[in-house]
């Protein structure tokens, strides 16, 4: 009876952690104003490359689905110095997008000497992507891969696709 016991307590103890304990592969993509107060989705996910420096990915896109989503890649301060306009190469298996870089048309980045920040379009790889799968990015002079997961590219479909409340 003892034994009985135990494993339906131990039963029990596995349902409750499940129940409690949240949910990892939840989508990180938020609603808030943008500088200029205009609503706007964003995911935001700290991604790291081969050579174990962080970069954040910020994925966003204002108003309606349907506009433009743009892919913001920021690292410390003095990183991304690059000659705009510099393509960011995606790859999956053996596909590649060129993404066009976006950089100079953002009044705040054109200005910002931090040269912290680029901007690239990302609808021609959203559109073309049919499911979630793992990517690799590069940026000439910045760093030779950064990789992408498939939960970071759902969200990036999600950016596109999602409603504003």
């Amino acid at each position: 009876m003892g034994v009985l016991r135990r494993l339906l307590v131990s039963l029990l103890a596995a349902v409750l952690l499940l129940l409690v304990t949240p949910n990892a592969a939840l989508a990180q993509v938020h609603q808030h104003n943008d500088e200029a107060g205009a609503p706007m989705l964003r995911s935001l996910e700290s991604l790291r490359d081969l050579d174990y420096d962080s970069w954040q990915a910020v994925a966003y896109r204002t108003g309606k689905p349907g506009n433009p989503v743009v892919l913001r890649i920021v690292g410390y301060p003095g990183k991304v110095r690059l000659d705009h306009p510099v393509s960011l190469l995606v790859q999956a298996g053996v596909k590649e997008w060129q993404l066009d870089d976006i950089t100079l048309k953002n009044p705040a980045l054109a200005k910002d000497g931090r040269e912290a920040a680029a901007e690239f379009a990302l609808d021609p790889l959203l559109t073309d992507l049919s499911n979630n799968r793992p990517l690799r990015l590069f940026l000439p002079g910045v760093f030779n891969e950064l990789p992408v997961p498939p939960y970071v590219v759902g969200e990036w479909r999600e950016v596109q696709t999602q409603q504003l409340s």
